[in-house]
């Protein structure tokens, strides 16, 4: 079954901080995912 969504090689910058890098998520239906940075955002 194909996913639902699929992100590859995600990568943010700030500048010269680097937020993510090189991140990959899937997801299926009917999950439910939460992403929570150091600081609660």
């Amino acid at each position: 079954m194909p996913y639902l969504l699929e992100m590859k090689n995600i990568t943010k910058t700030f500048g010269s901080v680097k937020a993510i890098d090189n991140v990959c998520l899937r997801l299926n239906a009917g999950e439910i995912v939460s992403l929570c940075g150091e600081n609660g955002s």
